[in-house]
């Protein structure tokens, strides 16, 4: 889960849908420990989030204050994005240079260059460490199955179904896992492809956190994470839902209310430079405001 990948958690409960779709492929009687596959899926999510492939997609993120329209490529050096659209509606003019030489700026400094290198291989080894941290930080129950669909998992591969909780007996490592305590909801796996292709959470009580900085997120939050295959067993978020409140240092407000839809992923060469891949987006974002905001059509994602 590269976008964002990330904050991922999960949980699981009874077994009852193997009954009710007899027709679906994966019968979930013959999962056996929910724990296991949770292992098994979440080695997989780690292994394939390092191969080297990369693309070009689109995001848009919505939060009380509107929408903004992202296009982004992956690069052998950094994720670069710029903007195409505000609440639906593409660039002017000013707009457009005025982004243009936002992303020129790390080209033309390549110590910028290297902060967000930094800051993306922080985020990075931040959100593997959760991922990793899955199996041994919950408990899971089996809770029943359901069909994947073009916007979430597999069309063709059943999801099973799990409740998650937190396991009495985790003790975090560092403040990076401490949110996990405080977790609970449901995961769907594809346990065909051994893929994540749900995680929604709430936090039940208070946590503290420690992404660099000290905090903590109070009790009520709410975030789902979708995934989705996009073709030759590849999966990519679709969609991140993220609502919380909290402190950081302990002091400052922290208010997080935010949808991200993700689609029309399309693959590039996997040693693109950052230089190019700033040309191709700019060349992009022409494409993008000429068609009036409608190139390549809508995000494919719910």
């Amino acid at each position: 889960m590269k976008v964002g990948s990330f904050s991922c958690i999960p949980g699981w409960i009874p077994l009852i849908a193997a009954l009710s779709l007899p027709q679906q492929t994966a019968n979930t009687s013959r999962l056996g420990d929910p724990a296991a596959l949770v292992r098994k899926t979440v080695e997989n999510e780690i292994k394939t989030n390092h191969q080297d492939i990369r693309f070009m997609f689109r995001g848009t993120k919505t939060t009380p204050k509107g929408s903004v329209t992202k296009l982004y490529v992956e690069t052998k050096e950094a994720t670069t994005g710029i903007v195409v659209a505000y609440d639906g509606k593409p660039l002017t003019p000013e707009q457009k240079r005025a982004e243009q030489e936002r992303v020129e700026r790390f080209i033309r400094n390549p110590e910028e260059l290297k902060k967000k290198q930094k800051q993306e291989q922080e985020d990075t080894e931040r959100t593997v460490r959760i991922v990793r941290a899955i199996p041994d930080a919950f408990l899971f129950e089996y809770d029943g199955q359901e069909s994947g669909t073009a916007e979430l998992g597999k069309p063709e591969d059943p999801l099973v179904r799990l409740k998650f909780r937190p396991n009495p007996n985790y003790q975090p490592p560092s403040r990076v896992e401490q949110v996990l305590r405080g977790m609970q909801g449901v995961l769907l796996i594809d346990a065909v492809g051994d893929r994540i292709a749900k995680i929604d959470g709430e936090l039940f009580k208070d946590v503290t956190f420690g992404w660099g900085i000290l905090g903590h997120l109070d009790k009520g939050g709410h975030f789902e994470i979708r995934q989705r295959a996009i073709g030759d067993d590849r999966w990519e978020i679709c969609r991140m839902d993220l609502h919380f409140t909290g402190k950081v240092l302990l002091v400052k407000s922290l208010t997080i209310d935010s949808t991200d839809v993700y689609g029309d992923y399309k693959q590039v060469p996997a040693d693109l430079s950052f230089a190019l891949g700033v040309e191709m987006l700019k060349r992009a974002q022409e494409q993008f405001v000429a068609a009036g905001g409608t190139a390549k059509g809508k995000s494919d994602s719910p």
